[in-house]
């Protein structure tokens, strides 16, 4: 049996400033700007391997994703962009990980609130999160070769990190 670890990542803080501005187009603040390459630093630190990165294309996602890959030495260019990652809800989550192709043990997920709070707290019963803060990392393994399976192993609850929390 192979091991599958998959990190579900919030965007990092966006920016409000510009009124005008649609939903999807909004940009990161400087926090989020500063704590998403942060936060891939501290996976970095943890020995935490990521050999694909899927995003929503929003800007704010996609911008935390990028600034991930670039932490990692990966190539932005081969992001897998979902267009329903975009305010997915819990199904939506539940598809693209079974969709995921098997050759990849260790993926990460750049997404939107509220889905992706309802989404982590559907993988491990027992933990719990009341909401995911921005740039939010939540991890979790399993024992699988097919990640179409995922939701029929038993999923081990390995951390949750975020900006705030103190290392």
């Amino acid at each position: 049996m192979n091991i599958k670890k998959l990190y579900v990542v919030r965007h990092a803080k966006s920016s409000w400033g510009d009124a005008n501005a649609a939903d999807f187009d909004r940009t990161l603040n400087d926090r989020g700007k500063r704590d998403a390459p942060v936060m891939a630093k501290r996976l970095k630190d943890r020995d935490v391997q990521i050999d694909h990165f899927i995003s929503s294309p929003a800007k704010r996602a996609k911008s935390t994703c990028k600034a991930f890959c670039k932490v990692y030495g990966y190539d932005e260019k081969d992001i897998q962009f979902i267009d329903a990652l975009y305010h997915a809800p819990v199904d939506t989550f539940k598809r693209v990980v079974a969709s995921i192709d098997d050759s990849h043990a260790s993926v990460a997920i750049f997404s939107h609130n509220p889905g992706i709070t309802e989404f982590v707290n559907t993988l491990v019963p027992g933990v719990h999160v009341d909401n995911m803060p921005t740039c939010a990392v939540f991890a979790v393994q399993f024992s699988t070769e097919k990640w179409e399976d995922f939701l029929d192993v038993e999923r081990n609850f390995l951390f949750i990190d975020y900006p705030k929390l103190s290392s």
